[in-house]
C-alpha cells in the first residue's frame, strides 16, 4: 500500500485524502486546526459556491451530508450599471442543475471525523519547512494543500499564466441572516450579481450556514480606491457589515430592502483581505532535493468573482487522484507531478483561469455582446426562448468555464453564437438588446466614448 501525506484540511484536500482512502491508499492528512476548531474557532476561509460538475465528485464520495438541507441555487441573475444607481440591463439565466453553498467550516468538520472513521489518519500540526521534509521522506507522494499560506513559496509563480503580479480586487465577504431567500420579481433563487463598470461587484450568493442553516453568503468586490472600496480598516464584523448596509442604500436601492435586516450568522463570519489571482508551477522543492506537489489554492489561486475557486480545487483533486491510480507503483517524479497537472490544466484550470479573468477586466467585447443580445426580444414566445438561450448559456458556463469561454474569448465567434442561438443576425441581436435607445446613448451610458465617423452604422458590435 503506497504511502500518501495530504497537509491542509480544506476542501480540496480532504476531498483527495477520502478519494485516495477510498482507493486503497495509506493516507495521513495533516491539519493545522481540530475539527472542533474548525467548526467552533474558524473564519471561513471563502464563499465555496460548488456547481454541479465539482458536486458531482462529493457525491460520488459520499460527502454531500447537506444535499437535503442546503438552498439550492437554480441559477443567476444579473444587473450591468455603467455607473451606481443606473442599471442598464440585466440577466437572469437557468442553470441545468443547481448550484449549492455550504459553509467550509462544518464541512471541513465533518469530512475530517468521516476522513478517520473511514480508515484515513489524521494529525493534527501546523507543517513548517523542517516538518515537511520529514513528511516526505516518509510517504511516495505529498501533496500541499495549504491555501495561500506560508507553504505556497515553495512553488514557483508561473508568470507565462499569471498575468496579475497584483490583487485587482479589495475583497470583503460576510454570513448574513435576515434577507429572505429570493427576491421579488426573480422566478429563481439566483446568485445575485450587481457590476458596475470601473467599480467593482457586490453580489449575493445563497448559503448554507453551520448554525443558521439556509441564509447568505454576501460579497463586495472593490477595484481599489473606488467608491465601493470602503471597508479598508475595518476590523470587526459589525463594522463591516455596517458598512456594507450603507453601500446598499447609496448604490444598490434596489436592494436595500431586502439587505436591511441583515445580521452576521455568527462572530468569526467575514474576511476582509484579497486575493493576488496566480497559477503556481507544480513542483515544489525542499532543501533537500525532495520534491512535493500542490493541490488547490495552492496550485491556482483565483479572485472570487468567478466563485471558481472551489470548483477548480474538486476538479483538480479528482484529476490528482485519477492520475495517482493511473501511475500505478512507478514514482511521483517531477515529470509525473507536471503532466498531472497539464491535464487539469488543459481540461479545467486554463478555462477557469481565464473566465476569472475576463469578469476581473470587466465587461470585454464578447461579455456585452451576450449580455445585450440576450436582452433584447419583440415578446414572441419563440424569440423569448431564443434570447433566453443566451442568458442560459452564460451562466453555465460557471459550471463548466470549457463550454463558453472560448467562444467569448473571441468576437468573432460570439457573433456566430449569438446568430446560432436567436436565429438573427448579430447586429440586429445587439440593437433588439439597446430596448429602444440608439448606439450612441447606449456607449455614452456605457461610459464608452463616441463611435467613429466613419465606422459603419451596425457598430453596436463594437459596444465594448
Amino acid at each position: 500500500m503506497r504511502k500518501i501525506a495530504i497537509v491542509g484540511s480544506g476542501q480540496a484536500g480532504l476531498l483527495a485524502a477520502h478519494a485516495l482512502v477510498k482507493t486503497g491508499y495509506d493516507v495521513t492528512l495533516y491539519s493545522d486546526r481540530t475539527p472542533e476548531q474548525w467548526l467552533n474557532e474558524s473564519k471561513p476561509t471563502g464563499t465555496a459556491a460548488r456547481f454541479d460538475m465539482a458536486l458531482a465528485f462529493e457525491r460520488e464520495l459520499g460527502l454531500a451530508f447537506w444535499e437535503d438541507a442546503a438552498p439550492r441555487g437554480e441559477g443567476a441573475h444579473l444587473t450591468a450599471c455603467p455607473a451606481p444607481g443606473n442599471r442598464l440591463l440585466t440577466l437572469a439565466g437557468r442553470l441545468e442543475r443547481p448550484f449549492m453553498a455550504i459553509d467550509l467550516r462544518l464541512q471541513s468538520h465533518r469530512w475530517m471525523l468521516e476522513l478517520e472513521a473511514r480508515g484515513g489518519k489524521v494529525v493534527i500540526e501546523a507543517v513548517t519547512i523542517p516538518r515537511l521534509e520529514e513528511i516526505a521522506a516518509e510517504n511516495d507522494l505529498t501533496v500541499v494543500a495549504a491555501g495561500r499560506a506560508d507553504l505556497c513559496r515553495l512553488f514557483e509563480r508561473d508568470a507565462a499564466r499569471s498575468p496579475h503580479a497584483d490583487a485587482q480586487r479589495n475583497v470583503v465577504m460576510m454570513c448574513v441572516t435576515g434577507p429572505k431567500l429570493g427576491f421579488d420579481g426573480v422566478p429563481l433563487l439566483p446568485v445575485k450579481f450587481n457590476l458596475f463598470a470601473g467599480i467593482g461587484e457586490a453580489f449575493w450568493v445563497p448559503y448554507h450556514h453551520k448554525d443558521a442553516g439556509p441564509s447568505w453568503n454576501c460579497l463586495f468586490e472593490a477595484i481599489p480606491g473606488g467608491p465601493l472600496d470602503r471597508f479598508q480598516g475595518a476590523k470587526s464584523g459589525e463594522e463591516i457589515l455596517a458598512i456594507a448596509k450603507d453601500l446598499v442604500k447609496e448604490l444598490i436601492p434596489w436592494d436595500h430592502d431586502w439587505f436591511k435586516t441583515a445580521e452576521l450568522s455568527d462572530k468569526h463570519g467575514w474576511q476582509n483581505g484579497r486575493v493576488v489571482p496566480a497559477v503556481r508551477k507544480p513542483v515544489g522543492r525542499l532543501p533537500s532535493g525532495r520534491i512535493v506537489t500542490p493541490l488547490g489554492d495552492t496550485a491556482m489561486s483565483l479572485d472570487p468573482i468567478g466563485g471558481q475557486g472551489a470548483n477548480s480545487g474538486n476538479k483538480m483533486a479528482r484529476n490528482l487522484v485519477e492520475c495517482i491510480v493511473a501511475h500505478g507503483e512507478r514514482p511521483f517524479d517531477a515529470g509525473w507531478m507536471t503532466r498531472t497537472f497539464e491535464r487539469f490544466y488543459a481540461r479545467h484550470g486554463g478555462p477557469t483561469d481565464r473566465f476569472n479573468n475576463l469578469l476581473l477586466a470587466g465587461a470585454p467585447a464578447g461579455v456585452s455582446h451576450l449580455l445585450f443580445a440576450q436582452y433584447g426580444s419583440d415578446g414572441r414566445a419563440d424569440n423569448q426562448s431564443r434570447q433566453q438561450a443566451l442568458a442560459n448559456a452564460f451562466v453555465n458556463n460557471f459550471n463548466d468555464p470549457a463550454q463558453l469561454t472560448p467562444v467569448v474569448e473571441d468576437v468573432g465567434r460570439v457573433r456566430a453564437f449569438i446568430r446560432q442561438k436567436t436565429g438573427k443576425p448579430w447586429p440586429v441581436a445587439l440593437a433588439a438588446g439597446g430596448v429602444g435607445v440608439g448606439i450612441a446613448q447606449v456607449r455614452q451610458r456605457l461610459g464608452l466614448p463616441p463611435r467613429h465617423p466613419a465606422a459603419p452604422a451596425h457598430a453596436v458590435g463594437a459596444l465594448a
